[in-house]
C-alpha cells in the first residue's frame, strides 16, 4: 500500500502536483464499506420496516413452505422472486399490492418446481397468515422505551395501508407509532430512492434527519443511498449488502438498537 502511494506521488510530482496536496488514499481497499462511528446526534424520525423487522414471519414461512409441498429450501427463492418483481413493477411504472406480487411470485416458483398451485391457493398461503403475525419478543418494550426517550416513530413498509393497519391491530403495535406510511401512496417500492425521498417529505424532515431501522440489507442500502441514516437488525439469515455503505448501528435485535439510540444526546 505504501509502495502504491509512493508511485502515485512520484507520478503526480512529475506533472506539477505537490506531495502535500495528495491525500492519503487507501489503495486496494473499497471505500464503500467504511463505517464511521455512530452519529452522536439523535435522528428526528425513526422509520421502521415492518415484516421481519418488527413482526415474526415464522407462521407465513410455514404456510408458504406447505404450499410448496414442504420444500422449505425454496422459501428464499420465493422471497427474492417477490422482491425482484416488485422492482420490475416499479421500473415498469406499474403497481400491485405487495401481497399480490408475493402470491404471483409463489406461483412462479411452484411452476418451476413442478408443484401444482392455483392462484387462489397462492394468495391464501400468504395473505391469511401475514395479517396475524406476532411481534418479535423484544419489540414492544423497545418501542415503548424509544417513545419515552422522545423519539418519533413511523412505520414505513412495502405492504399496503390496509395490510399494515390490520397487522398492527392484530399484533398490538398501533399505539406505539406516531404515523404509518405505505409505499402504496407513491406506487414505488423500496428500495427505490423516490420512496425514501417521499417518506422524508411526508414527515417534513430532511433526509439526513431520518433513520431507517430494518432487517433487510437491501432496505438499509436504499435508505443510505437516499442520504438517510440506518440501523440494521441482523435477524437470522439477514445480511448487509457488501457494495453499500455500512449503517452506523448493526445489532441482532431491536433492544440493542434501542440501547444505542437512547444513549444519543
Amino acid at each position: 500500500m505504501k509502495k502504491n502511494r509512493r508511485n502515485f506521488i512520484k507520478k503526480a510530482t512529475a506533472v506539477g502536483i505537490g506531495a502535500a496536496a495528495i491525500p492519503k488514499l487507501s489503495f486496494g481497499a473499497s471505500t464503500n464499506n467504511v463505517t464511521d462511528n455512530i452519529n452522536s446526534t439523535k435522528p428526528k424520525v425513526l422509520f421502521f420496516d415492518v415484516n421481519e423487522t418488527l413482526l415474526d414471519l415464522t407462521a407465513m414461512k410455514n404456510s408458504v413452505g406447505s404450499a410448496l409441498g414442504g420444500k422449505n429450501d425454496l422459501l428464499k427463492l420465493w422471497f427474492t422472486t417477490m422482491l425482484q418483481y416488485s422492482l420490475v413493477s416499479t421500473v415498469g411504472r406499474q403497481y400491485n399490492d405487495f401481497g399480490i406480487i408475493g402470491a404471483a411470485a409463489l406461483e412462479m416458483v411452484a411452476a418451476n418446481n413442478n408443484i401444482k398451485l392455483t392462484s387462489e391457493e397462492a394468495k391464501k398461503a400468504i395473505l391469511t397468515p401475514i395479517r396475524s403475525l406476532p411481534a418479535h419478543p423484544e419489540v414492544k418494550e423497545s418501542l415503548e422505551r424509544l417513545r419515552t426517550a422522545g423519539y418519533k416513530l413511523v412505520s414505513f413498509t412495502n405492504s399496503s395501508n390496509i395490510g399494515v393497519e390490520t397487522q398492527f391491530k392484530n399484533a398490538g403495535l398501533t399505539s406505539y407509532f406516531d404515523d404509518r406510511l405505505s409505499i402504496e401512496d407513491i406506487g414505488k417500492f423500496k428500495p427505490h430512492t423516490d420512496a425514501y425521498d417521499w417518506a422524508a417529505r411526508k414527515m417534513k424532515v430532511k433526509p439526513e434527519e431520518c433513520m431507517l431501522i430494518a432487517a433487510h440489507g437491501w432496505d438499509i442500502a436504499g435508505a443510505l443511498w437516499a442520504n438517510w441514516r440506518g440501523a440494521f437488525i441482523s435477524r437470522p439469515g439477514a445480511q448487509l449488502y457488501p457494495l453499500a455503505n455500512k449503517p452506523e448501528i448493526n445489532e441482532n435485535n431491536l433492544k440493542l438498537v434501542a440501547d444505542k439510540l437512547i444513549a444519543l444526546k
